[in-house]
């Protein structure tokens, strides 16, 4: 019970303490200033929204470009057996008959999974 009493007696002394800040300013502030303060907020807000809804746009198409390209494949359980299916290749591409010429691999190529340009930190934004 003491508890809702203070909530109540703090959200007393702050309304009035608006109040009287809103009187405050009023009085001593230029015509028109609050005015400004006010469109200065709403651009700060329309900004602030404006780059939310781009964030939430851009991360939306990217989950959309990465589903369009893996589609339904659990890109992490690739990863985990891409050394399984380099070594496959590898054998398969790599016979110890030089004689038959194959296409070659080169020795550096990451596997089939691996964006050669991605660096590790995979952060749109």
């Amino acid at each position: 019970m003491r508890r809702l009493f203070w909530v109540g007696v703090g959200v007393a002394v702050t309304v009035v303490v608006i109040r009287k800040g809103r009187a405050l300013a009023a009085e001593y502030l230029p015509a028109g200033a609050t005015e400004v303060v006010d469109g200065a907020t709403r651009v700060t807000r329309a900004w602030n929204t404006a780059v939310a809804e781009f964030h939430a746009g851009m991360t939306e198409r990217s989950q959309q470009l990465m589903h369009d390209l893996v589609g339904d494949a659990d890109v992490d359980a690739l990863r985990s057996e891409r050394g399984q299916h380099v070594d496959d290749l590898r054998r398969r591409f790599r016979p110890d008959d030089v004689a038959t010429p194959r296409a070659k691999i080169p020795a550096h190529w990451a596997g089939p999974t691996e964006d050669p340009d991605d660096d590790g930190d995979a952060a749109f934004f």
